[in-house]
Parts: C-alpha cells; structure tokens; sequence
C-alpha cells in the first residue's frame, strides 16, 4: 500500500513539474497571428470630401473665391501618415498590454490597418515592429497583413490608404561611442520577391545571452493571481509563448551575403553602415529614418551627430528624412548645455546650472546634501558627499539616477529637462537634435566635407497598433504610450535612502526612469507630404524629394517655397521645401499655412457602420477623426536660419538662429500667407538652411505641461506633479495643458556661389539607382 502511494505521489511530483516545464517553454500559450482586417474601404464619397476640403483651403488663402477656376496650379495633395507605428509584435509593446499593466490585451497588425482607415484616416502608414526579437512567423504574417490592408484599399493609383511594410532598427550604446539610436526602416514594394527575407535587427538575439528562463516570467506573474485585471492565466500563458518563441530564435552566421543566409535566423547588424550594406545587398527600394536621438532615456549623455556624419559615405543618400517630432517628444532644439562636460583630461564631470537647464547629476548631488545634514553631519562633509554624488551620476552614464538609492520621481524636480522647448524628449541631448545635426560639417576630407541635409517630418511611435493617434486630445493611457513607464514597477528593488550616493557598479541594477519618463508620452505626430498622387508610387517620390513636412498631430496644412526670378523678366517661378539650390543671390521666400480642423465628438457614419461597436471601442475608444467645417487659426509663422559649420571647430552658437524672425499672422481662419528674404545671405557668402514652423492657437494637451513645475518668484522649480503612467494619476486623467501644435517645414538648403562665378551643369537626378537612392543634386537658382 506505501507502495503504491509512493509512486502516486512520485507520478504526481512528475507530472507537476512536467506542467510547470510545459508552461515556461509556452506548451499551454497560443501564438498570437496578425488579427482579421476590415474587408471594407473608405467610401469614396469621403475620400473625395476630404480632397475638396483642402482644395478649397488652398484656392482660398490663394485669393480665389469658392467656386470659381483660379486656372493653372499646383495639382500636389497634401496627404498626411505616420511611419512609426508598433503593434504588439513587438516585445515592449507585447508587455504593456498584460493585465498586469493595466493592459487592452493584444493589438496585432490588423488592429493597426483598421485603426488607420476608420479612427484616424490616415492617408499612408507603416508598420515598425522592432526587428530585435522578430521571430520568422511574425514577419510572414506582417507582410501578409501589409498585403491584406492595401488590397482593401481599392485601386492602387487611388486607394482610400496606402500601407508601407517595414521595421525598427533599436540599437543602444553605453557610451558615446558605440551609440546609434533608433532608426526605422520603410520598404517601397510588399511583394514577396521585392523585400527581404527577414528583418535586420541591431544586435544578436538577447535572449538566450543573458539567461532568460522561460519559467521564471509566466510564473511570477502567475502568483499575482488568478485574474489580475479579469483577464485571468490566459495572456500569461500566451507571453511565455511569446517569450519562448524569442529564445527559439537562432542568429544567422556571419560573413555571408543576405540571399544565402538561411531564411529562419536572426540577421543583425551593429552599425547604421553594415545596416546599409546589407539593404543595399538586397538590392530593393528603402528608406531608412533616424529618430530619437535626443531621447536622454536610453542616448548617453554626450552623444551626437558628429560620429554618425563622419561614418556616412554619403548622407543624403542613406539618410535624407528625420524624425523631429513623436509621442516621445520634440527632438528639433538645440541648446548649448550638456547633462556632462569633459575637462582638459578627457574626464567627465558634471557642469553647473544654467537658466533653464538644471543638470540631473547636480540634483543628485543637492539631494544627498539634503539627505546628509538630515542625519546630523557637518556642512563640509554633506558639500564633500554632493561632489561625490554629482560624479559618480555622470559615471554612470544614462542611468546615472541609480547612484541615489530611492530616490523619489518628485526628489528630481525639472532635473535633465529642456525647460524651454516645445514637448521636449525626456532627459533631452541636444548634441542629438535635428538643428545640430543640420549645423555641423564633417571636414575630414578637405576637398569633400559632408553634411546632413535631412527632410523632416512626424510619427507617432505608437505601441498599441494605433496609427496617427494625435487627431485628439483624448485617453492618454491608449492613444500614447504612457503603460510603458509600468514596467519599471514591476523590477523589484530593495534600495533604501541612504545619506550617500552608491557607485553604479555590477551590483546596481541599470534601472531606467521609467516613472519620470511617464510625463512626456504625448499623442504623437504626423508626416505629411505633397504628392502628386494618392498611390505607392507618388507618396514615395515626394519622400525622397524630401517634399514633406510633420506636425505634432494636427492635420495643419503648409507650403513653403523659395521664389526664384520674377513676372517682369518672364521667369518667376518657386522651389519647394526639401530642395537644394546654388545661388549667390539673397532668397526670397513665401509661406502658406491653413489651421488643422476643430473635431466634432464621435466617428463618422462610414467608421460607426464598418465596425462593429464593440471593435469600434476598442480600437477608437468611440472617437475618430471627424472633422468640422471650422479651422483652428495659425497665430504666426517663425522662421529658423542655420548657416552650417564653414571651417573645423566653428562654434554652434551663433549658427542656429531660432527664431531667425517671427511673423505674425492675422486672425484669419482661412489661414496665414508672408514673405520674407534674407538681405544677409550674398554678403555672409556661406552655404544656408532655412526652415519654418507654422504655429497654431493654444489648445489642451495631452503631457504638454510634462513635470507641471511649481515655480518660485525666480523661476526655478521648487516641486513637481507628475503625471504618472500607473495609479498615482487616476486612469482617466489625460493631464491637459494648453500647448501651440504647429508644423514644421522641410528645410531649403542654399549652397552659396558668388553671382558670376562658372555654373555648374543643371541636372536634378531622381534618388533611384541601383544603391535606391541618391542625393538630387542642387539646382541653380538661373535656371529656375
């Protein structure tokens, strides 16, 4: 009888630990597939509206009354997408939507498509799943996904919305040095034979390098509860699916070329230049998007442009288009401080304040001050600990807030934040902003100094499968990613307040400020471009003409043109923002800007009766883009001038001027139009960057007062009211401050050449060619 009971419990022992191996190698989870997309276009009665609209806007602030022929002009539409767009494919995105961080549950490819034709209307988007951890089975059901939403779309020379296949390039430095940022990768074709086999990733899969044991994330969850959220075992059982098929994943070898490495492998590449290489060995059309680099988040301090210019064989070839504006912030400003300085001998250490900058590494150090006296000791030992404090934050680079156990988010204060720019990244780097990269020249060539020429547009960096998400204000917990700054909750620590600051040595967990972080998720933005076209084929050239422009969510309509010659000799004509042009005469330019429209509450009839009321919640969360007939106004036009670097070592300062000048505009809903030259640019007789942002009137906004300081007579910052991405903000607070939406121009780039001086031969070249795309050489401004 013992016997027998011994062996009953031994088959029982086996069995359960059977079923807990089962569960961590993801037995009992369900792989999650690409969803099922609306068979169903936009009716075209809506597509048509949509373009009478902004027709009528145009031939209005050009003079013409509704109705009547304003004869030959621009046939371009302007058409507005988001080319940054994560669904939860990808491992982050995946995360947050667990009942554990108050998660929706899973938002897969289809959810995306659906999102971008029925909630936001988006005329084109893209799919950017982080290539790091992609697995064989989601790439294939990506880009079937990406071929089920364009085929919905009608006919392909004017579909009611264009899908571009594509994905993110993540990678991250410790250092300066080996820093990159974030790039994404747009493919022009969806065919099977037209894009790659597999995604390229940053880096070899993480997974089974560091230890992951599959049995430790499902079961850790698990012991929360039966129903955490009511959603019960089953999306933990699906993330040790999830989490398994990643540590499945095998990395391709090295050394081969893309076509013959196996089709099932992990193929990565730790440089933007191997990233190049191996796009261009596949020998298909791509576009490849930097953004981020001033997201202190995870960038080192001391990161910028400079090691990425001097890398690029040529730049406006690989990388013409820039990301200045998402749901992670604003990354156009530059300024003049640095979160670290470097002394005479290479060391970092930590500069001083200065007006709207306070360093987070002298914070660290003012709250170990604090800290210190509170347990009695004496003022010489508390100024001795700051210094120590202060270091030992810049040597930790960008998790430099570990050196100070438990501190609280309020105990930082505005710390690390640009105070006086627009929705900044969190943590800003200004040696990674759009401004500093159009400023500086790499010289080490003399006879062929480079630069980054780059178009700019918008995205919103979504990671809930929801394109375009900023046509509203509204449900900052779904339509940005504030559920990420979660994660960092659930990463035990058992560091207490101590009076000193700690090194950051193996024994600290690199934590990132995941709860600082939470404030500055906003909705995200837009890019627009001017095409001649709705199809593939016209959006795509207007991208690589760099005929583009982003806004910060509004659909703000803008031109902006150089005018060249004039009606009396016969030859007045423009060039469009996005171009380069040699002239050694003083430009004169022209801007036109049309105000976003105010939003009725709901969707519209076409959106309400394509989907059904429960998917239309989850999705839309019952509000689409559903525009009025009225029109916010555009208060003023500021224009930025940015004479690039002319000689080696040349001080920024003094060559981004923004503003350079600030127009104002009438009250006009109908919109703004001004004029404006530069009577310096001949007599400075150096190459020049202009560009224009076209402000909006002041509406709430979702974060836009990020940290919400509380200010002493002196300006400084004396206490802060996050708003948080768990449940110290309550759940249905958006965190609304009024902020200016506005757009931003691409830049006219103005290479000087002395009036009379030889003309180059005139030759604009499209930016296709066997390596896909080349720089359009500039034009003169004669031949115009």
């Amino acid at each position: 009888m013992v016997r027998y009971l011994l062996w009953g419990l031994l088959i029982l022992f086996l069995s359960a630990g059977l079923v807990v191996y089962g569960v961590g190698r993801g037995w009992f989870g369900v792989r999650q597939d690409a969803g099922e997309i609306t068979k169903q276009p936009l009716p075209a009665e809506a597509l048509a509206d949509r373009d009478s609209r902004q027709r009528s806007a145009r031939e209005a602030l050009d003079g013409f009354p509704r109705g009547t022929d304003p004869g030959p002009r621009d046939t371009k539409q302007i058409l507005f997408g988001d080319l940054h767009v994560h669904t939860t494919f990808s491992l982050d995105a995946f995360m947050i939507s667990l009942p554990l961080f108050q998660g929706e549950g899973v938002h897969p490819p289809a959810d995306a498509c659906d999102f971008a034709r029925f909630c936001a209307e988006l005329d084109f988007w893209s799919i950017n799943d982080h290539a790091e951890g992609l697995t064989p089975f989601q790439w294939a059901e990506m880009k079937e996904a990406v071929r089920q939403c364009n085929a919905v779309a009608g006919d392909p020379k004017n579909p009611d919305m264009v899908t571009f296949l594509g994905w993110e390039w993540t990678q991250k430095g410790m250092t300066p040095e080996d820093h990159y940022g974030h790039k994404n990768v747009i493919l022009r074709d969806t065919a099977e034979d037209a894009v790659p086999k597999r995604p390229i990733a940053s880096r070899p899969n993480l997974f089974p390098s560091v230890g992951v044991d599959p049995t430790s994330f499902p079961f850790r969850i698990l012991a929360v509860g039966a129903a955490p959220g009511g959603q019960g075992r089953r999306p933990y059982l699906d993330a040790a699916r999830f989490m398994q098929d990643r540590q499945d994943l095998t990395d391709c070898p090295a050394g081969r070329k893309v076509r013959d490495l196996p089709p099932d492998c992990l193929e990565s590449a730790p440089t933007p230049g191997e990233l190049f290489e191996k796009l261009d060995d596949w020998g298909f059309p791509y576009l490849v998007i930097p953004h981020g680099n001033t997201w202190g988040f995870y960038t080192p301090p001391g990161s910028s442009w400079d090691k990425q210019l001097a890398q690029h064989e040529n730049p406006d070839r690989d990388e013409f288009l820039v990301e200045v504006f998402s749901g992670h912030g604003n990354c156009e400003e530059y300024r003049d401080w640095r979160a670290v300085e470097v002394d005479e001998s290479g060391r970092q250490r930590c500069p001083e304040p200065v007006p709207n900058y306070l360093p987070s590494c002298w914070r660290a150090g003012e709250i170990i001050r604090k800290r210190c006296a509170a347990v009695g000791e004496s003022d010489e030992e508390c100024d001795r600990r700051a210094r120590e404090a202060r270091q030992n934050y810049v040597e930790a680079g960008a998790e430099g807030h570990v050196t100070v156990p438990a501190a609280k988010t309020e105990d930082w204060l505005d710390s690390g934040q640009c105070t006086d720019c627009y929705m900044p990244a969190f943590n800003h780097r200004p040696g990674g902003s759009t401004q500093y990269g159009l400023a500086i020249t790499n010289f080490d060539d003399p006879n062929r100094p480079k630069r980054f020429k780059f178009g700019f547009l918008a995205s919103s960096d979504n990671h809930t499968a929801r394109p375009g998400t900023g046509y509203k204000e509204i449900n900052r917990r779904e339509m940005s990613d504030a559920g990420l700054a979660q994660i960092g909750e659930h990463i035990p620590s058992e560091a207490t307040p101590e009076p000193r600051s700690v090194p950051a040595g193996p024994d600290v967990p690199r934590v990132p400020e995941f709860e600082r972080f939470a404030s500055f998720f906003g909705t995200g933005g837009l890019v627009a471009v001017h095409s001649t076209g709705r199809g593939r084929e016209s959006i795509w050239e207007a991208l690589e003409r760099k005929e583009v422009y982003g806004t910060s969510g509004d659909r703000i309509l803008l031109w902006f043109d150089l005018e060249t010659g004039s009606e009396e000799e016969g030859r007045a004509s423009t060039v469009p923002m996005g171009s380069q042009i040699i002239s050694g005469e003083n430009p004169s330019f022209r801007v036109r800007a049309v105000g976003a429209f105010r939003q009725e509450q709901g969707c519209p009839e076409y959106s309400t009766s394509a989907l059904s009321a429960e998917r239309l919640h989850h999705l839309c969360r019952g509000e689409c883009y559903n525009p009025s007939d009225e029109r916010r106004l555009i208060t003023r036009i500021e224009v930025v001038r940015i004479r690039p670097q002319a000689e080696p070592g040349e001080p920024l300062a003094g060559l981004i001027e923004d503003p350079w000048k600030v127009l104002s505009c009438d009250s006009d809903p109908m919109g703004c139009e001004v004029r404006f030259s530069d009577p310096e640019y001949s007599t400075a007789g150096r190459d020049t960057v202009y560009y224009v942002r076209a402000i909006q009137e002041p509406t709430p906004t979702v974060n836009a007062g990020q940290l919400r300081c509380e200010y002493d007579e002196a300006g400084r910052c004396i206490s802060v009211t996050p708003c948080f991405g768990n449940d110290k903000t309550d759940y249905e607070d958006d965190c609304l401050v009024e902020a200016e939406e506005r757009a931003w121009s691409s830049p006219i780039f103005l290479d000087y050449k002395e009036e009379g001086a030889p003309q180059p031969q005139v030759r604009v070249t499209s930016q296709k060619m066997p390596k896909q795309k080349i720089a359009a050489e500039p034009v003169s401004a004669r031949s115009l």
